[in-house]
C-alpha cells in the first residue's frame, strides 16, 4: 500500500514491459512478481488499453472484470464503486494523486470524471488510510490523466455506441510537447435515450405500472466533459496546471419518484431521448496543481486543488404531507466547494526508504430548494503520515507507518419552510439541529513481501478510521430515487476498522494462481438500517452504529493452454455479520453475493493487437438479508468480446466490440435500488467503439 500509493501521488509511471491478463483485465507493468513486491496490499494496475477494450457504458462497469470490484449501477449512464463490499465514503476516488470531492453521500449519480480521459488506474483493495485519512476504509480507486506527451503534436479520436440505450458518443484528445513545455486537450461527448429492460411491466408497491416498448421512461441522458493541461517536464522538476470540467443531466425513471406520476401532464412516452421532469444535473470544475522536484535520494512533491460541485434534483411541484405545492420544480441544490493542500517527501538512505507528508482540506457544502435531505455543512480536515519501507534483500521487504488526523464538522441547523400541526399549534419543525463535532484519530499499517521462486507472498495489517459525514449525522427527509425515508443520527462515533489481508501468488508461463483472503473488523460500524415503519409513504431508514465483522477472499486463475489461447477463471465471496444492536446476528443490508466469471480468450497474432473472449459471469443467489429486506435469485450472463489494432503508418485505428447479457436474461442485482421496485438489470447490450490515434 505504502509504495504503491505514494508513487501514484509522485504521479511516476510504471514501465510497461509485460502483460498479463486477468479474465480480460489486461494489468500492465514491470514483471508480474516484481510489480507484486512494490506493495504489502492487494493492488491491481489497469491500462490505458484495457480502458479501452472493455469499454462498458461508465468507468465502474469497465472496471467489474477485476475480482472484489462492483458497479452499483443506476440506471444506464451512472454507477458508484464498490470494492470488497464497500463504496460510498468509504472509498475514495483519486485524481493524480489528490482526493476527488463531489457529493459522494449521493446514491443516484455517478463519479463526475471524463473516463475517457483516464490514462491509467489503479484498484488499491483494502484500508489506505495511511496516506488519505478518513473514508479510504475501503480501498482507493486512483485514476491518472497525467501522461507527458512525446511528440509535438499528437492526438486520438473515438466514436462509441451501445445499443440498449442507444448511446452515441465521441472523444477526442491532443496534445504536444516543445522542448521542456507540454500541453493536452480533451473534450467528451455522451448522449442516450431510455434504456431496455427484459419485461413489459413492474411492480411499485403493489401497483402494476406497464413500460412502453420494455424502456424505462424518462432514464434518458448526456454527458459533457472538457480538460486543457498546461505543464513543464524538466530533469529534475516537474509541474503542471489542469482545469476540468464535467457536466451531466439525467432523467429520474419517472415512475420511481412515486404513484403522483399518474397525475402528470407530462407525457413520458412521447420520446425516449428527452429528459423530462423528474431529473438532475451535475457539474463539477475541478483545478489542480501537481509539483514534483527530486535527484538520486529524495523527492519532495506539492498538490494543490479547488473542486466546486454543483448539483440540482428538480421534479414537478407538488404537496407532500404538511407541505403545499412549491411554486418551482427546483426541488435539491447542493453547492460543494472544496481546497486541498498536500505535501509529501520521499528520501532514501541505504535501506530504508522513509517517507512523510501533510495534508488539509476544507469544504463547505450550501443547499437550497423546497426539498430537504441533508443540512449545510462545513468541514476542515489536518493530517500527517510517516512511513518507513525497509528493504532486508530484494525477495524480502519490511514496511510500516502511522498518521494522525483532526476533522473538525459544524453542520448547521434547518428547519422546514412550511409550518408542521403539533397538537394545538403550527411551528415551522426542525430537521436538523446545530452540531459540532471534533474527531481525532491515530492510524497505523504494518506489512511484509516476501517472494522465493515462482511464489509471492505479501500480508499487511492495519487500522483505518472514518469520520461520520453530515448526512449520517443530519438527514431526515425523502430520498425518492431509492424508496426510503432517511434519517440520521447526531450521535454517530467514527468509524474504526482493523483489517488483516494477505496475498499468495504463483506463477509462470502457463499457469498463474493468485488467492487473496481479508478479514475486517469494524467495533462502530456505521449503516442505514432498514424498519418496518413508513413516513410519508416510503420505508424508513434510520443511521446506526453495530459491531461488524466480515470477511471474504478472492481468488483467480490463468491457464494459457494453447498457443493464442487462454482460459480464465475468477471467483469472490463476502461474508458479513452483525455482532450487536438491534440486528444482531444478522448481515449488511445490500450485501454482495458471491460471483465467479469464466472464459476463453484466442487472440490474433502474436504481437496480442486482436482478440475474441467468450465469458460468462455467475451470480449466486443471496438468502442474506437484513429483515425486512428480501432475498435475490441468483443468475448468470454469457458475454462476448472482441477487439482489433491496425497499424495504418504512423497511425492506428482501433476497433473494439462487447456484447453483454447475449441470452438477453432477466435477472436482478441485489445491491441494486432498482431491485425494489421490481426493475430487471438491462437486458442485450451490445457495444461498439472505433478509435484513432495519430
Amino acid at each position: 500500500m505504502i509504495n504503491m500509493m505514494l508513487a501514484a501521488m509522485l504521479m511516476t509511471s510504471a514501465p510497461a514491459d509485460t502483460t498479463i491478463s486477468l479474465n480480460a483485465v489486461t494489468v500492465t507493468g514491470q514483471q508480474h512478481h516484481e510489480y507484486q513486491m512494490r506493495s504489502s496490499q492487494s493492488e491491481v494496475q489497469v491500462s490505458h488499453e484495457f480502458l479501452q477494450q472493455n469499454f462498458s457504458g461508465s468507468l465502474m462497469q469497465t472496471l467489474e472484470a477485476i475480482p472484489g470490484v462492483k458497479a452499483m449501477a443506476i440506471g444506464s449512464g451512472q454507477s458508484k464503486p464498490v470494492i470488497r463490499g464497500l463504496g460510498f465514503n468509504r472509498l475514495v476516488i483519486s485524481e493524480d494523486g489528490i482526493k476527488h470531492e463531489g457529493q459522494q453521500w449521493g446514491d443516484d449519480h455517478g463519479l463526475e470524471i471524463d473516463q475517457f480521459a483516464i490514462d491509467r488506474a489503479e484498484v488499491v483493495k483494502g484500508p489506505a488510510a495511511l496516506l488519505y485519512g478518513s473514508d479510504a476504509i475501503g480501498g482507493v480507486l486512483g485514476l491518472y490523466t497525467n501522461h507527458v506527451p512525446t511528440e509535438p503534436f499528437s492526438g486520438s479520436v473515438q466514436l462509441f455506441g451501445r445499443s440498449n440505450n442507444e448511446q452515441i458518443g465521441l472523444s477526442a484528445k491532443v496534445g504536444g510537447r516543445k522542448g521542456n513545455w507540454f500541453y493536452r486537450a480533451h473534450a467528451t461527448f455522451i448522449d442516450y435515450a431510455d434504456y431496455k429492460v427484459p419485461t413489459d411491466s413492474i411492480q411499485y408497491y403493489s401497483y402494476w405500472i406497464k413500460l412502453k416498448d420494455q424502456r424505462l421512461r424518462n432514464t434518458a441522458g448526456c454527458e459533457r466533459d472538457g480538460s486543457v493541461t498546461l505543464g513543464y517536464a524538466g530533469y529534475n522538476f516537474h509541474t503542471d496546471i489542469r482545469v476540468s470540467d464535467s457536466y451531466s443531466k439525467s432523467g429520474f425513471f419517472a415512475n420511481a419518484h412515486g404513484l403522483e406520476v399518474r397525475l402528470s401532464d407530462i407525457d413520458y412516452d412521447h420520446s425516449r431521448r428527452d429528459i423530462d421532469l423528474p431529473y438532475q444535473w451535475v457539474n463539477h470544475l475541478k483545478v489542480m496543481s501537481h509539483s514534483t522536484w527530486q535527484n538520486d535520494q529524495t523527492t519532495l512533491e506539492l498538490n494543490l486543488a479547488y473542486q466546486n460541485n454543483l448539483r440540482e434534483e428538480c421534479s414537478e411541484p407538488v404537496s407532500h404531507g404538511y407541505m403545499p405545492a412549491p411554486k418551482s420544480s427546483l426541488e435539491r441544490r447542493f453547492n460543494k466547494s472544496t481546497y486541498t493542500a498536500g505535501v509529501g517527501l520521499r528520501q532514501a538512505i541505504d535501506k530504508h526508504e522513509l517517507r512523510g507528508g501533510v495534508s488539509g482540506e476544507y469544504q463547505y457544502n450550501r443547499r437550497s430548494g423546497w426539498g430537504f435531505i441533508i443540512p449545510d455543512f462545513e468541514t476542515l480536515s489536518v493530517g500527517g503520515y510517516v512511513m518507513d519501507r525497509y528493504t532486508i534483500t530484494d525477495n524480502f521487504i519490511l514496511n510500516a507507518g502511522l498518521r494522525y488526523d483532526h476533522v473538525s464538522t459544524h453542520i448547521r441547523s434547518y428547519q422546514d419552510w412550511f409550518k408542521t400541526p403539533v397538537g394545538t399549534d403550527s411551528i415551522y419543525k426542525e430537521r436538523s439541529a446545530d452540531f459540532r463535532g471534533n474527531f481525532n484519530s491515530l492510524t497505523w499499517s504494518a506489512g511484509i513481501n516476501y517472494s522465493i521462486g515462482l511464489w509471492v507472498l505479501k500480508a499487511n495489517v492495519g487500522k483505518s478510521f472514518r469520520v461520520p459525514i453530515p448526512k449520517e449525522l443530519g438527514a431526515d427527509g425523502i430520498n425518492y430515487h431509492i424508496f426510503r425515508y432517511e434519517r440520521g443520527n447526531a450521535k454517530l462515533d467514527p468509524e474504526e476498522s482493523y483489517q488483516v489481508d494477505a496475498t499468495v501468488l504463483w506463477g509462470n508461463d502457463v499457469f498463474e494462481v493468485q488467492v487473496e483472503p481479508y478479514l475486517n473488523y469494524f467495533p462502530n460500524y456505521i449503516y442505514l438500517n432498514p424498519t418496518a415503519q413508513y413516513v410519508e409513504g416510503l420505508q424508513l431508514y434510520n443511521y446506526m452504529q453495530a459491531e461488524v465483522l466480515r470477511w471474504g477472499l478472492e481468488a483467480q486463475v490463468t491457464w494459457h493452454f494453447a498457443d493464442n489461447f487462454e482460459a480464465n477463471a475468477q471467483g469472490e465471496y463476502l461474508y458479513a455479520r452483525q455482532q450487536s444492536g438491534e440486528k444482531k446476528g444478522y448481515t449488511l443490508p445490500f450485501s454482495t453475493p458471491w460471483a465467479v466469471d469464466t472464459g476463453v480468450k484466442y487472440t490474433f497474432d502474436h504481437k496480442g493487437k486482436g482478440f475474441v473472449g467468450l465469458s460468462a459471469h455467475i451470480v449466486g443467489a443471496q438468502n442474506e438479508i437484513v429483515p425486512p429486506e428480501k432475498p435475490t435469485d441468483g443468475y448468470w450472463t454469457l458475454n462476448l468480446s472482441a477487439g482489433k489494432e491496425f497499424q495504418m503508418g504512423n497511425s492506428k485505428l482501433n476497433l473494439t466490440f462487447h456484447a453483454d447479457n447475449l441470452l438477453d436474461r432477466r435477472y436482478y442485482d441485489h445491491t441494486s435500488y432498482y431491485r425494489l421496485i421490481d426493475v430487471p438489470e438491462p437486458g442485450r447490450n451490445i457495444s461498439l467503439m472505433v478509435g484513432w490515434e495519430f
